[in-house]
């Protein structure tokens, strides 16, 4: 009697399903948490929002990005334009009229931001998919470089150097729990499609799923646009959370912070992007405490700044170390029983 082993693989939609659900618990302890941790859970969830955008491309591809918090900046001044009062907009601003006196509502604006978003990346990744090796990391870096040149000096649009303020404050913990639960959806639908398929098979070996016929400069190009849409979401919700907006805020801290993330939880795993959130907010909230400083009685210890990167610097040397592949590797969170081997003796 011989035993036939029928594997069935974990699904895209019910690891979502499985993670949705844990994000619906947070969000319901968070409503019973003080004003600060709540604000520290509604960071996270934008970073949540901001790592996945990041895991369709660099998790499917096996390509690191070093530009995607461009698409941050992009969205987040974007939406600052079209929703800051034309009275402020006039102040710090040299604006078209049409411009300064534009006020959109914060759905519409966000949906403005996210088209142009897309529609830059698509111009930006057209050319840079082609490149191979290093060359294509390298490229997305020195897109990183130019966005943050140019919103640092285009003093008309941007406000320059100097934080561009006024922007209505709507991202709560609801509207932030939104963005991270549509950019769950959005990972495994894509997850799900032949196109993310392809460009897996294409993260394992690129000669392999070239010969099979696979156009792998269109692919990375999909999920290029499409993470970069995401990640503008992130970028949006994020200065409508601080209610500013600064170039240096969106630069190479929030460059390595997300990827971070990304890496230590595990970059080719959709669990992974959201443990990594978890685990570096966490740690991140940790030292800020102590950096803050602890009090005993009279007597307050408090550590050296700079502290929180040195320990997340730390962490991130012994994944790379001990486990490459991050914390979960490949494996995804799903229903009992949903991913074990089914026996079915013939």
């Amino acid at each position: 009697m011989a035993l036939a082993h029928f594997s069935s693989e974990p699904k895209p939609l019910q690891t979502a399903g499985v993670l949705l659900g844990l994000l619906a618990l947070v969000v319901a302890v968070s409503l019973f948490m003080p004003p600060a941790l709540q604000r520290t859970v509604v960071e996270a969830l934008i970073k949540l929002t901001v790592v996945i955008g990041l895991y369709i491309f660099v998790g499917n591809s096996g390509v690191f990005s070093f530009g995607h918090v461009a698409f941050m900046a992009l969205g987040g001044y974007i939406s600052a334009v079209l929703t800051i009062a034309p009275a402020k907009k006039a102040v710090a601003l040299n604006l078209p009229p049409f411009l300064e006196a534009l006020q959109l509502p914060g759905g519409v604006a966000l949906l403005i931001a996210i088209a142009a978003a897309g529609l830059i990346a698509l111009l930006v990744a057209l050319p840079l998919v082609r490149l191979r090796g290093i060359a294509l990391p390298m490229a997305t870096f020195a897109l990183l470089v130019i966005t943050h040149v140019v919103a640092s000096n285009w003093q008309a649009v941007t406000g320059g150097r100097q934080a561009l303020v006024g922007l209505p404050r709507y991202t709560d913990l609801w509207v932030a729990a939104a963005g991270a639960a549509v950019s769950l959806i959005v990972a495994a639908l894509f997850g799900m499609t032949r196109h993310g398929l392809a460009l897996r098979c294409s993260r394992e070996n690129e000669v392999a799923a070239a010969a099979t016929g696979i156009d792998i400069s269109r692919e990375r190009l999909i999920a290029f646009v499409l993470s970069a849409i995401i990640v503008a979401i992130g970028g949006v919700l994020f200065g409508h959370f601080l209610g500013t907006m600064t170039a240096n805020t969106f630069y190479l801290d929030l460059t390595f912070v997300t990827l971070t993330m990304l890496v230590i939880g595990g970059m080719r795993s959709l669990t992974g992007a959201c443990v990594g959130v978890a685990l570096v907010s966490t740690v991140s909230q940790l030292f800020r405490s102590i950096e803050r400083g602890v009090s005993f009685g009279d007597l307050t210890i408090s550590a050296p700044a700079g502290l929180q990167e040195i320990v997340l610097a730390a962490i991130l040397l012994a994944i790379l170390i001990l486990r490459p592949h991050g914390l979960v590797g490949d494996w995804e969170v799903t229903l009992p029983l949903a991913g074990q081997d089914k026996k079915k003796e013939i």
